[in-house]
């Protein structure tokens, strides 16, 4: 009878930089569309955190650390680069509206 770790894969964090080119053109086969529905968010002792995106091959099982940039503007600023001052329409809505209009001519 054999045992589960000798069955067990090899577990392994890896940065997406550090793959080797084999590895990598493999992780994108197996995520041709992007990995966003994979990401997980892994927490590790001391409240650091950082996101991966698990692939597996025949012999190992891979994390796959990838950088996540996170907006943290409060939603006040992000509003401003939308909105002109002191009003209610988005900036730049009548450019667009206008140039709708030029193309249905």
């Amino acid at each position: 009878m054999t045992s589960k770790a000798a069955n067990a894969k090899k577990r392994v964090i890896v940065s997406h930089l550090n793959l080797s080119p084999e590895l990598l053109e493999a992780f994108k086969a197996t995520y041709p569309s992007g990995y966003g529905e994979a990401l997980i968010r892994i927490d590790k002792p001391g409240g650091d955190f950082f996101y991966a995106v698990p692939f597996e091959t025949e012999q190992i099982s891979y994390l796959v650390k990838v950088d996540v940039k996170i907006d943290t503007k409060p939603e006040e600023e992000l509003d401003k680069d939308y909105y002109a001052d002191d009003e209610d329409e988005i900036s730049g809505a009548e450019q667009i509206a206008d140039d709708a209009d030029d193309d249905d001519e």
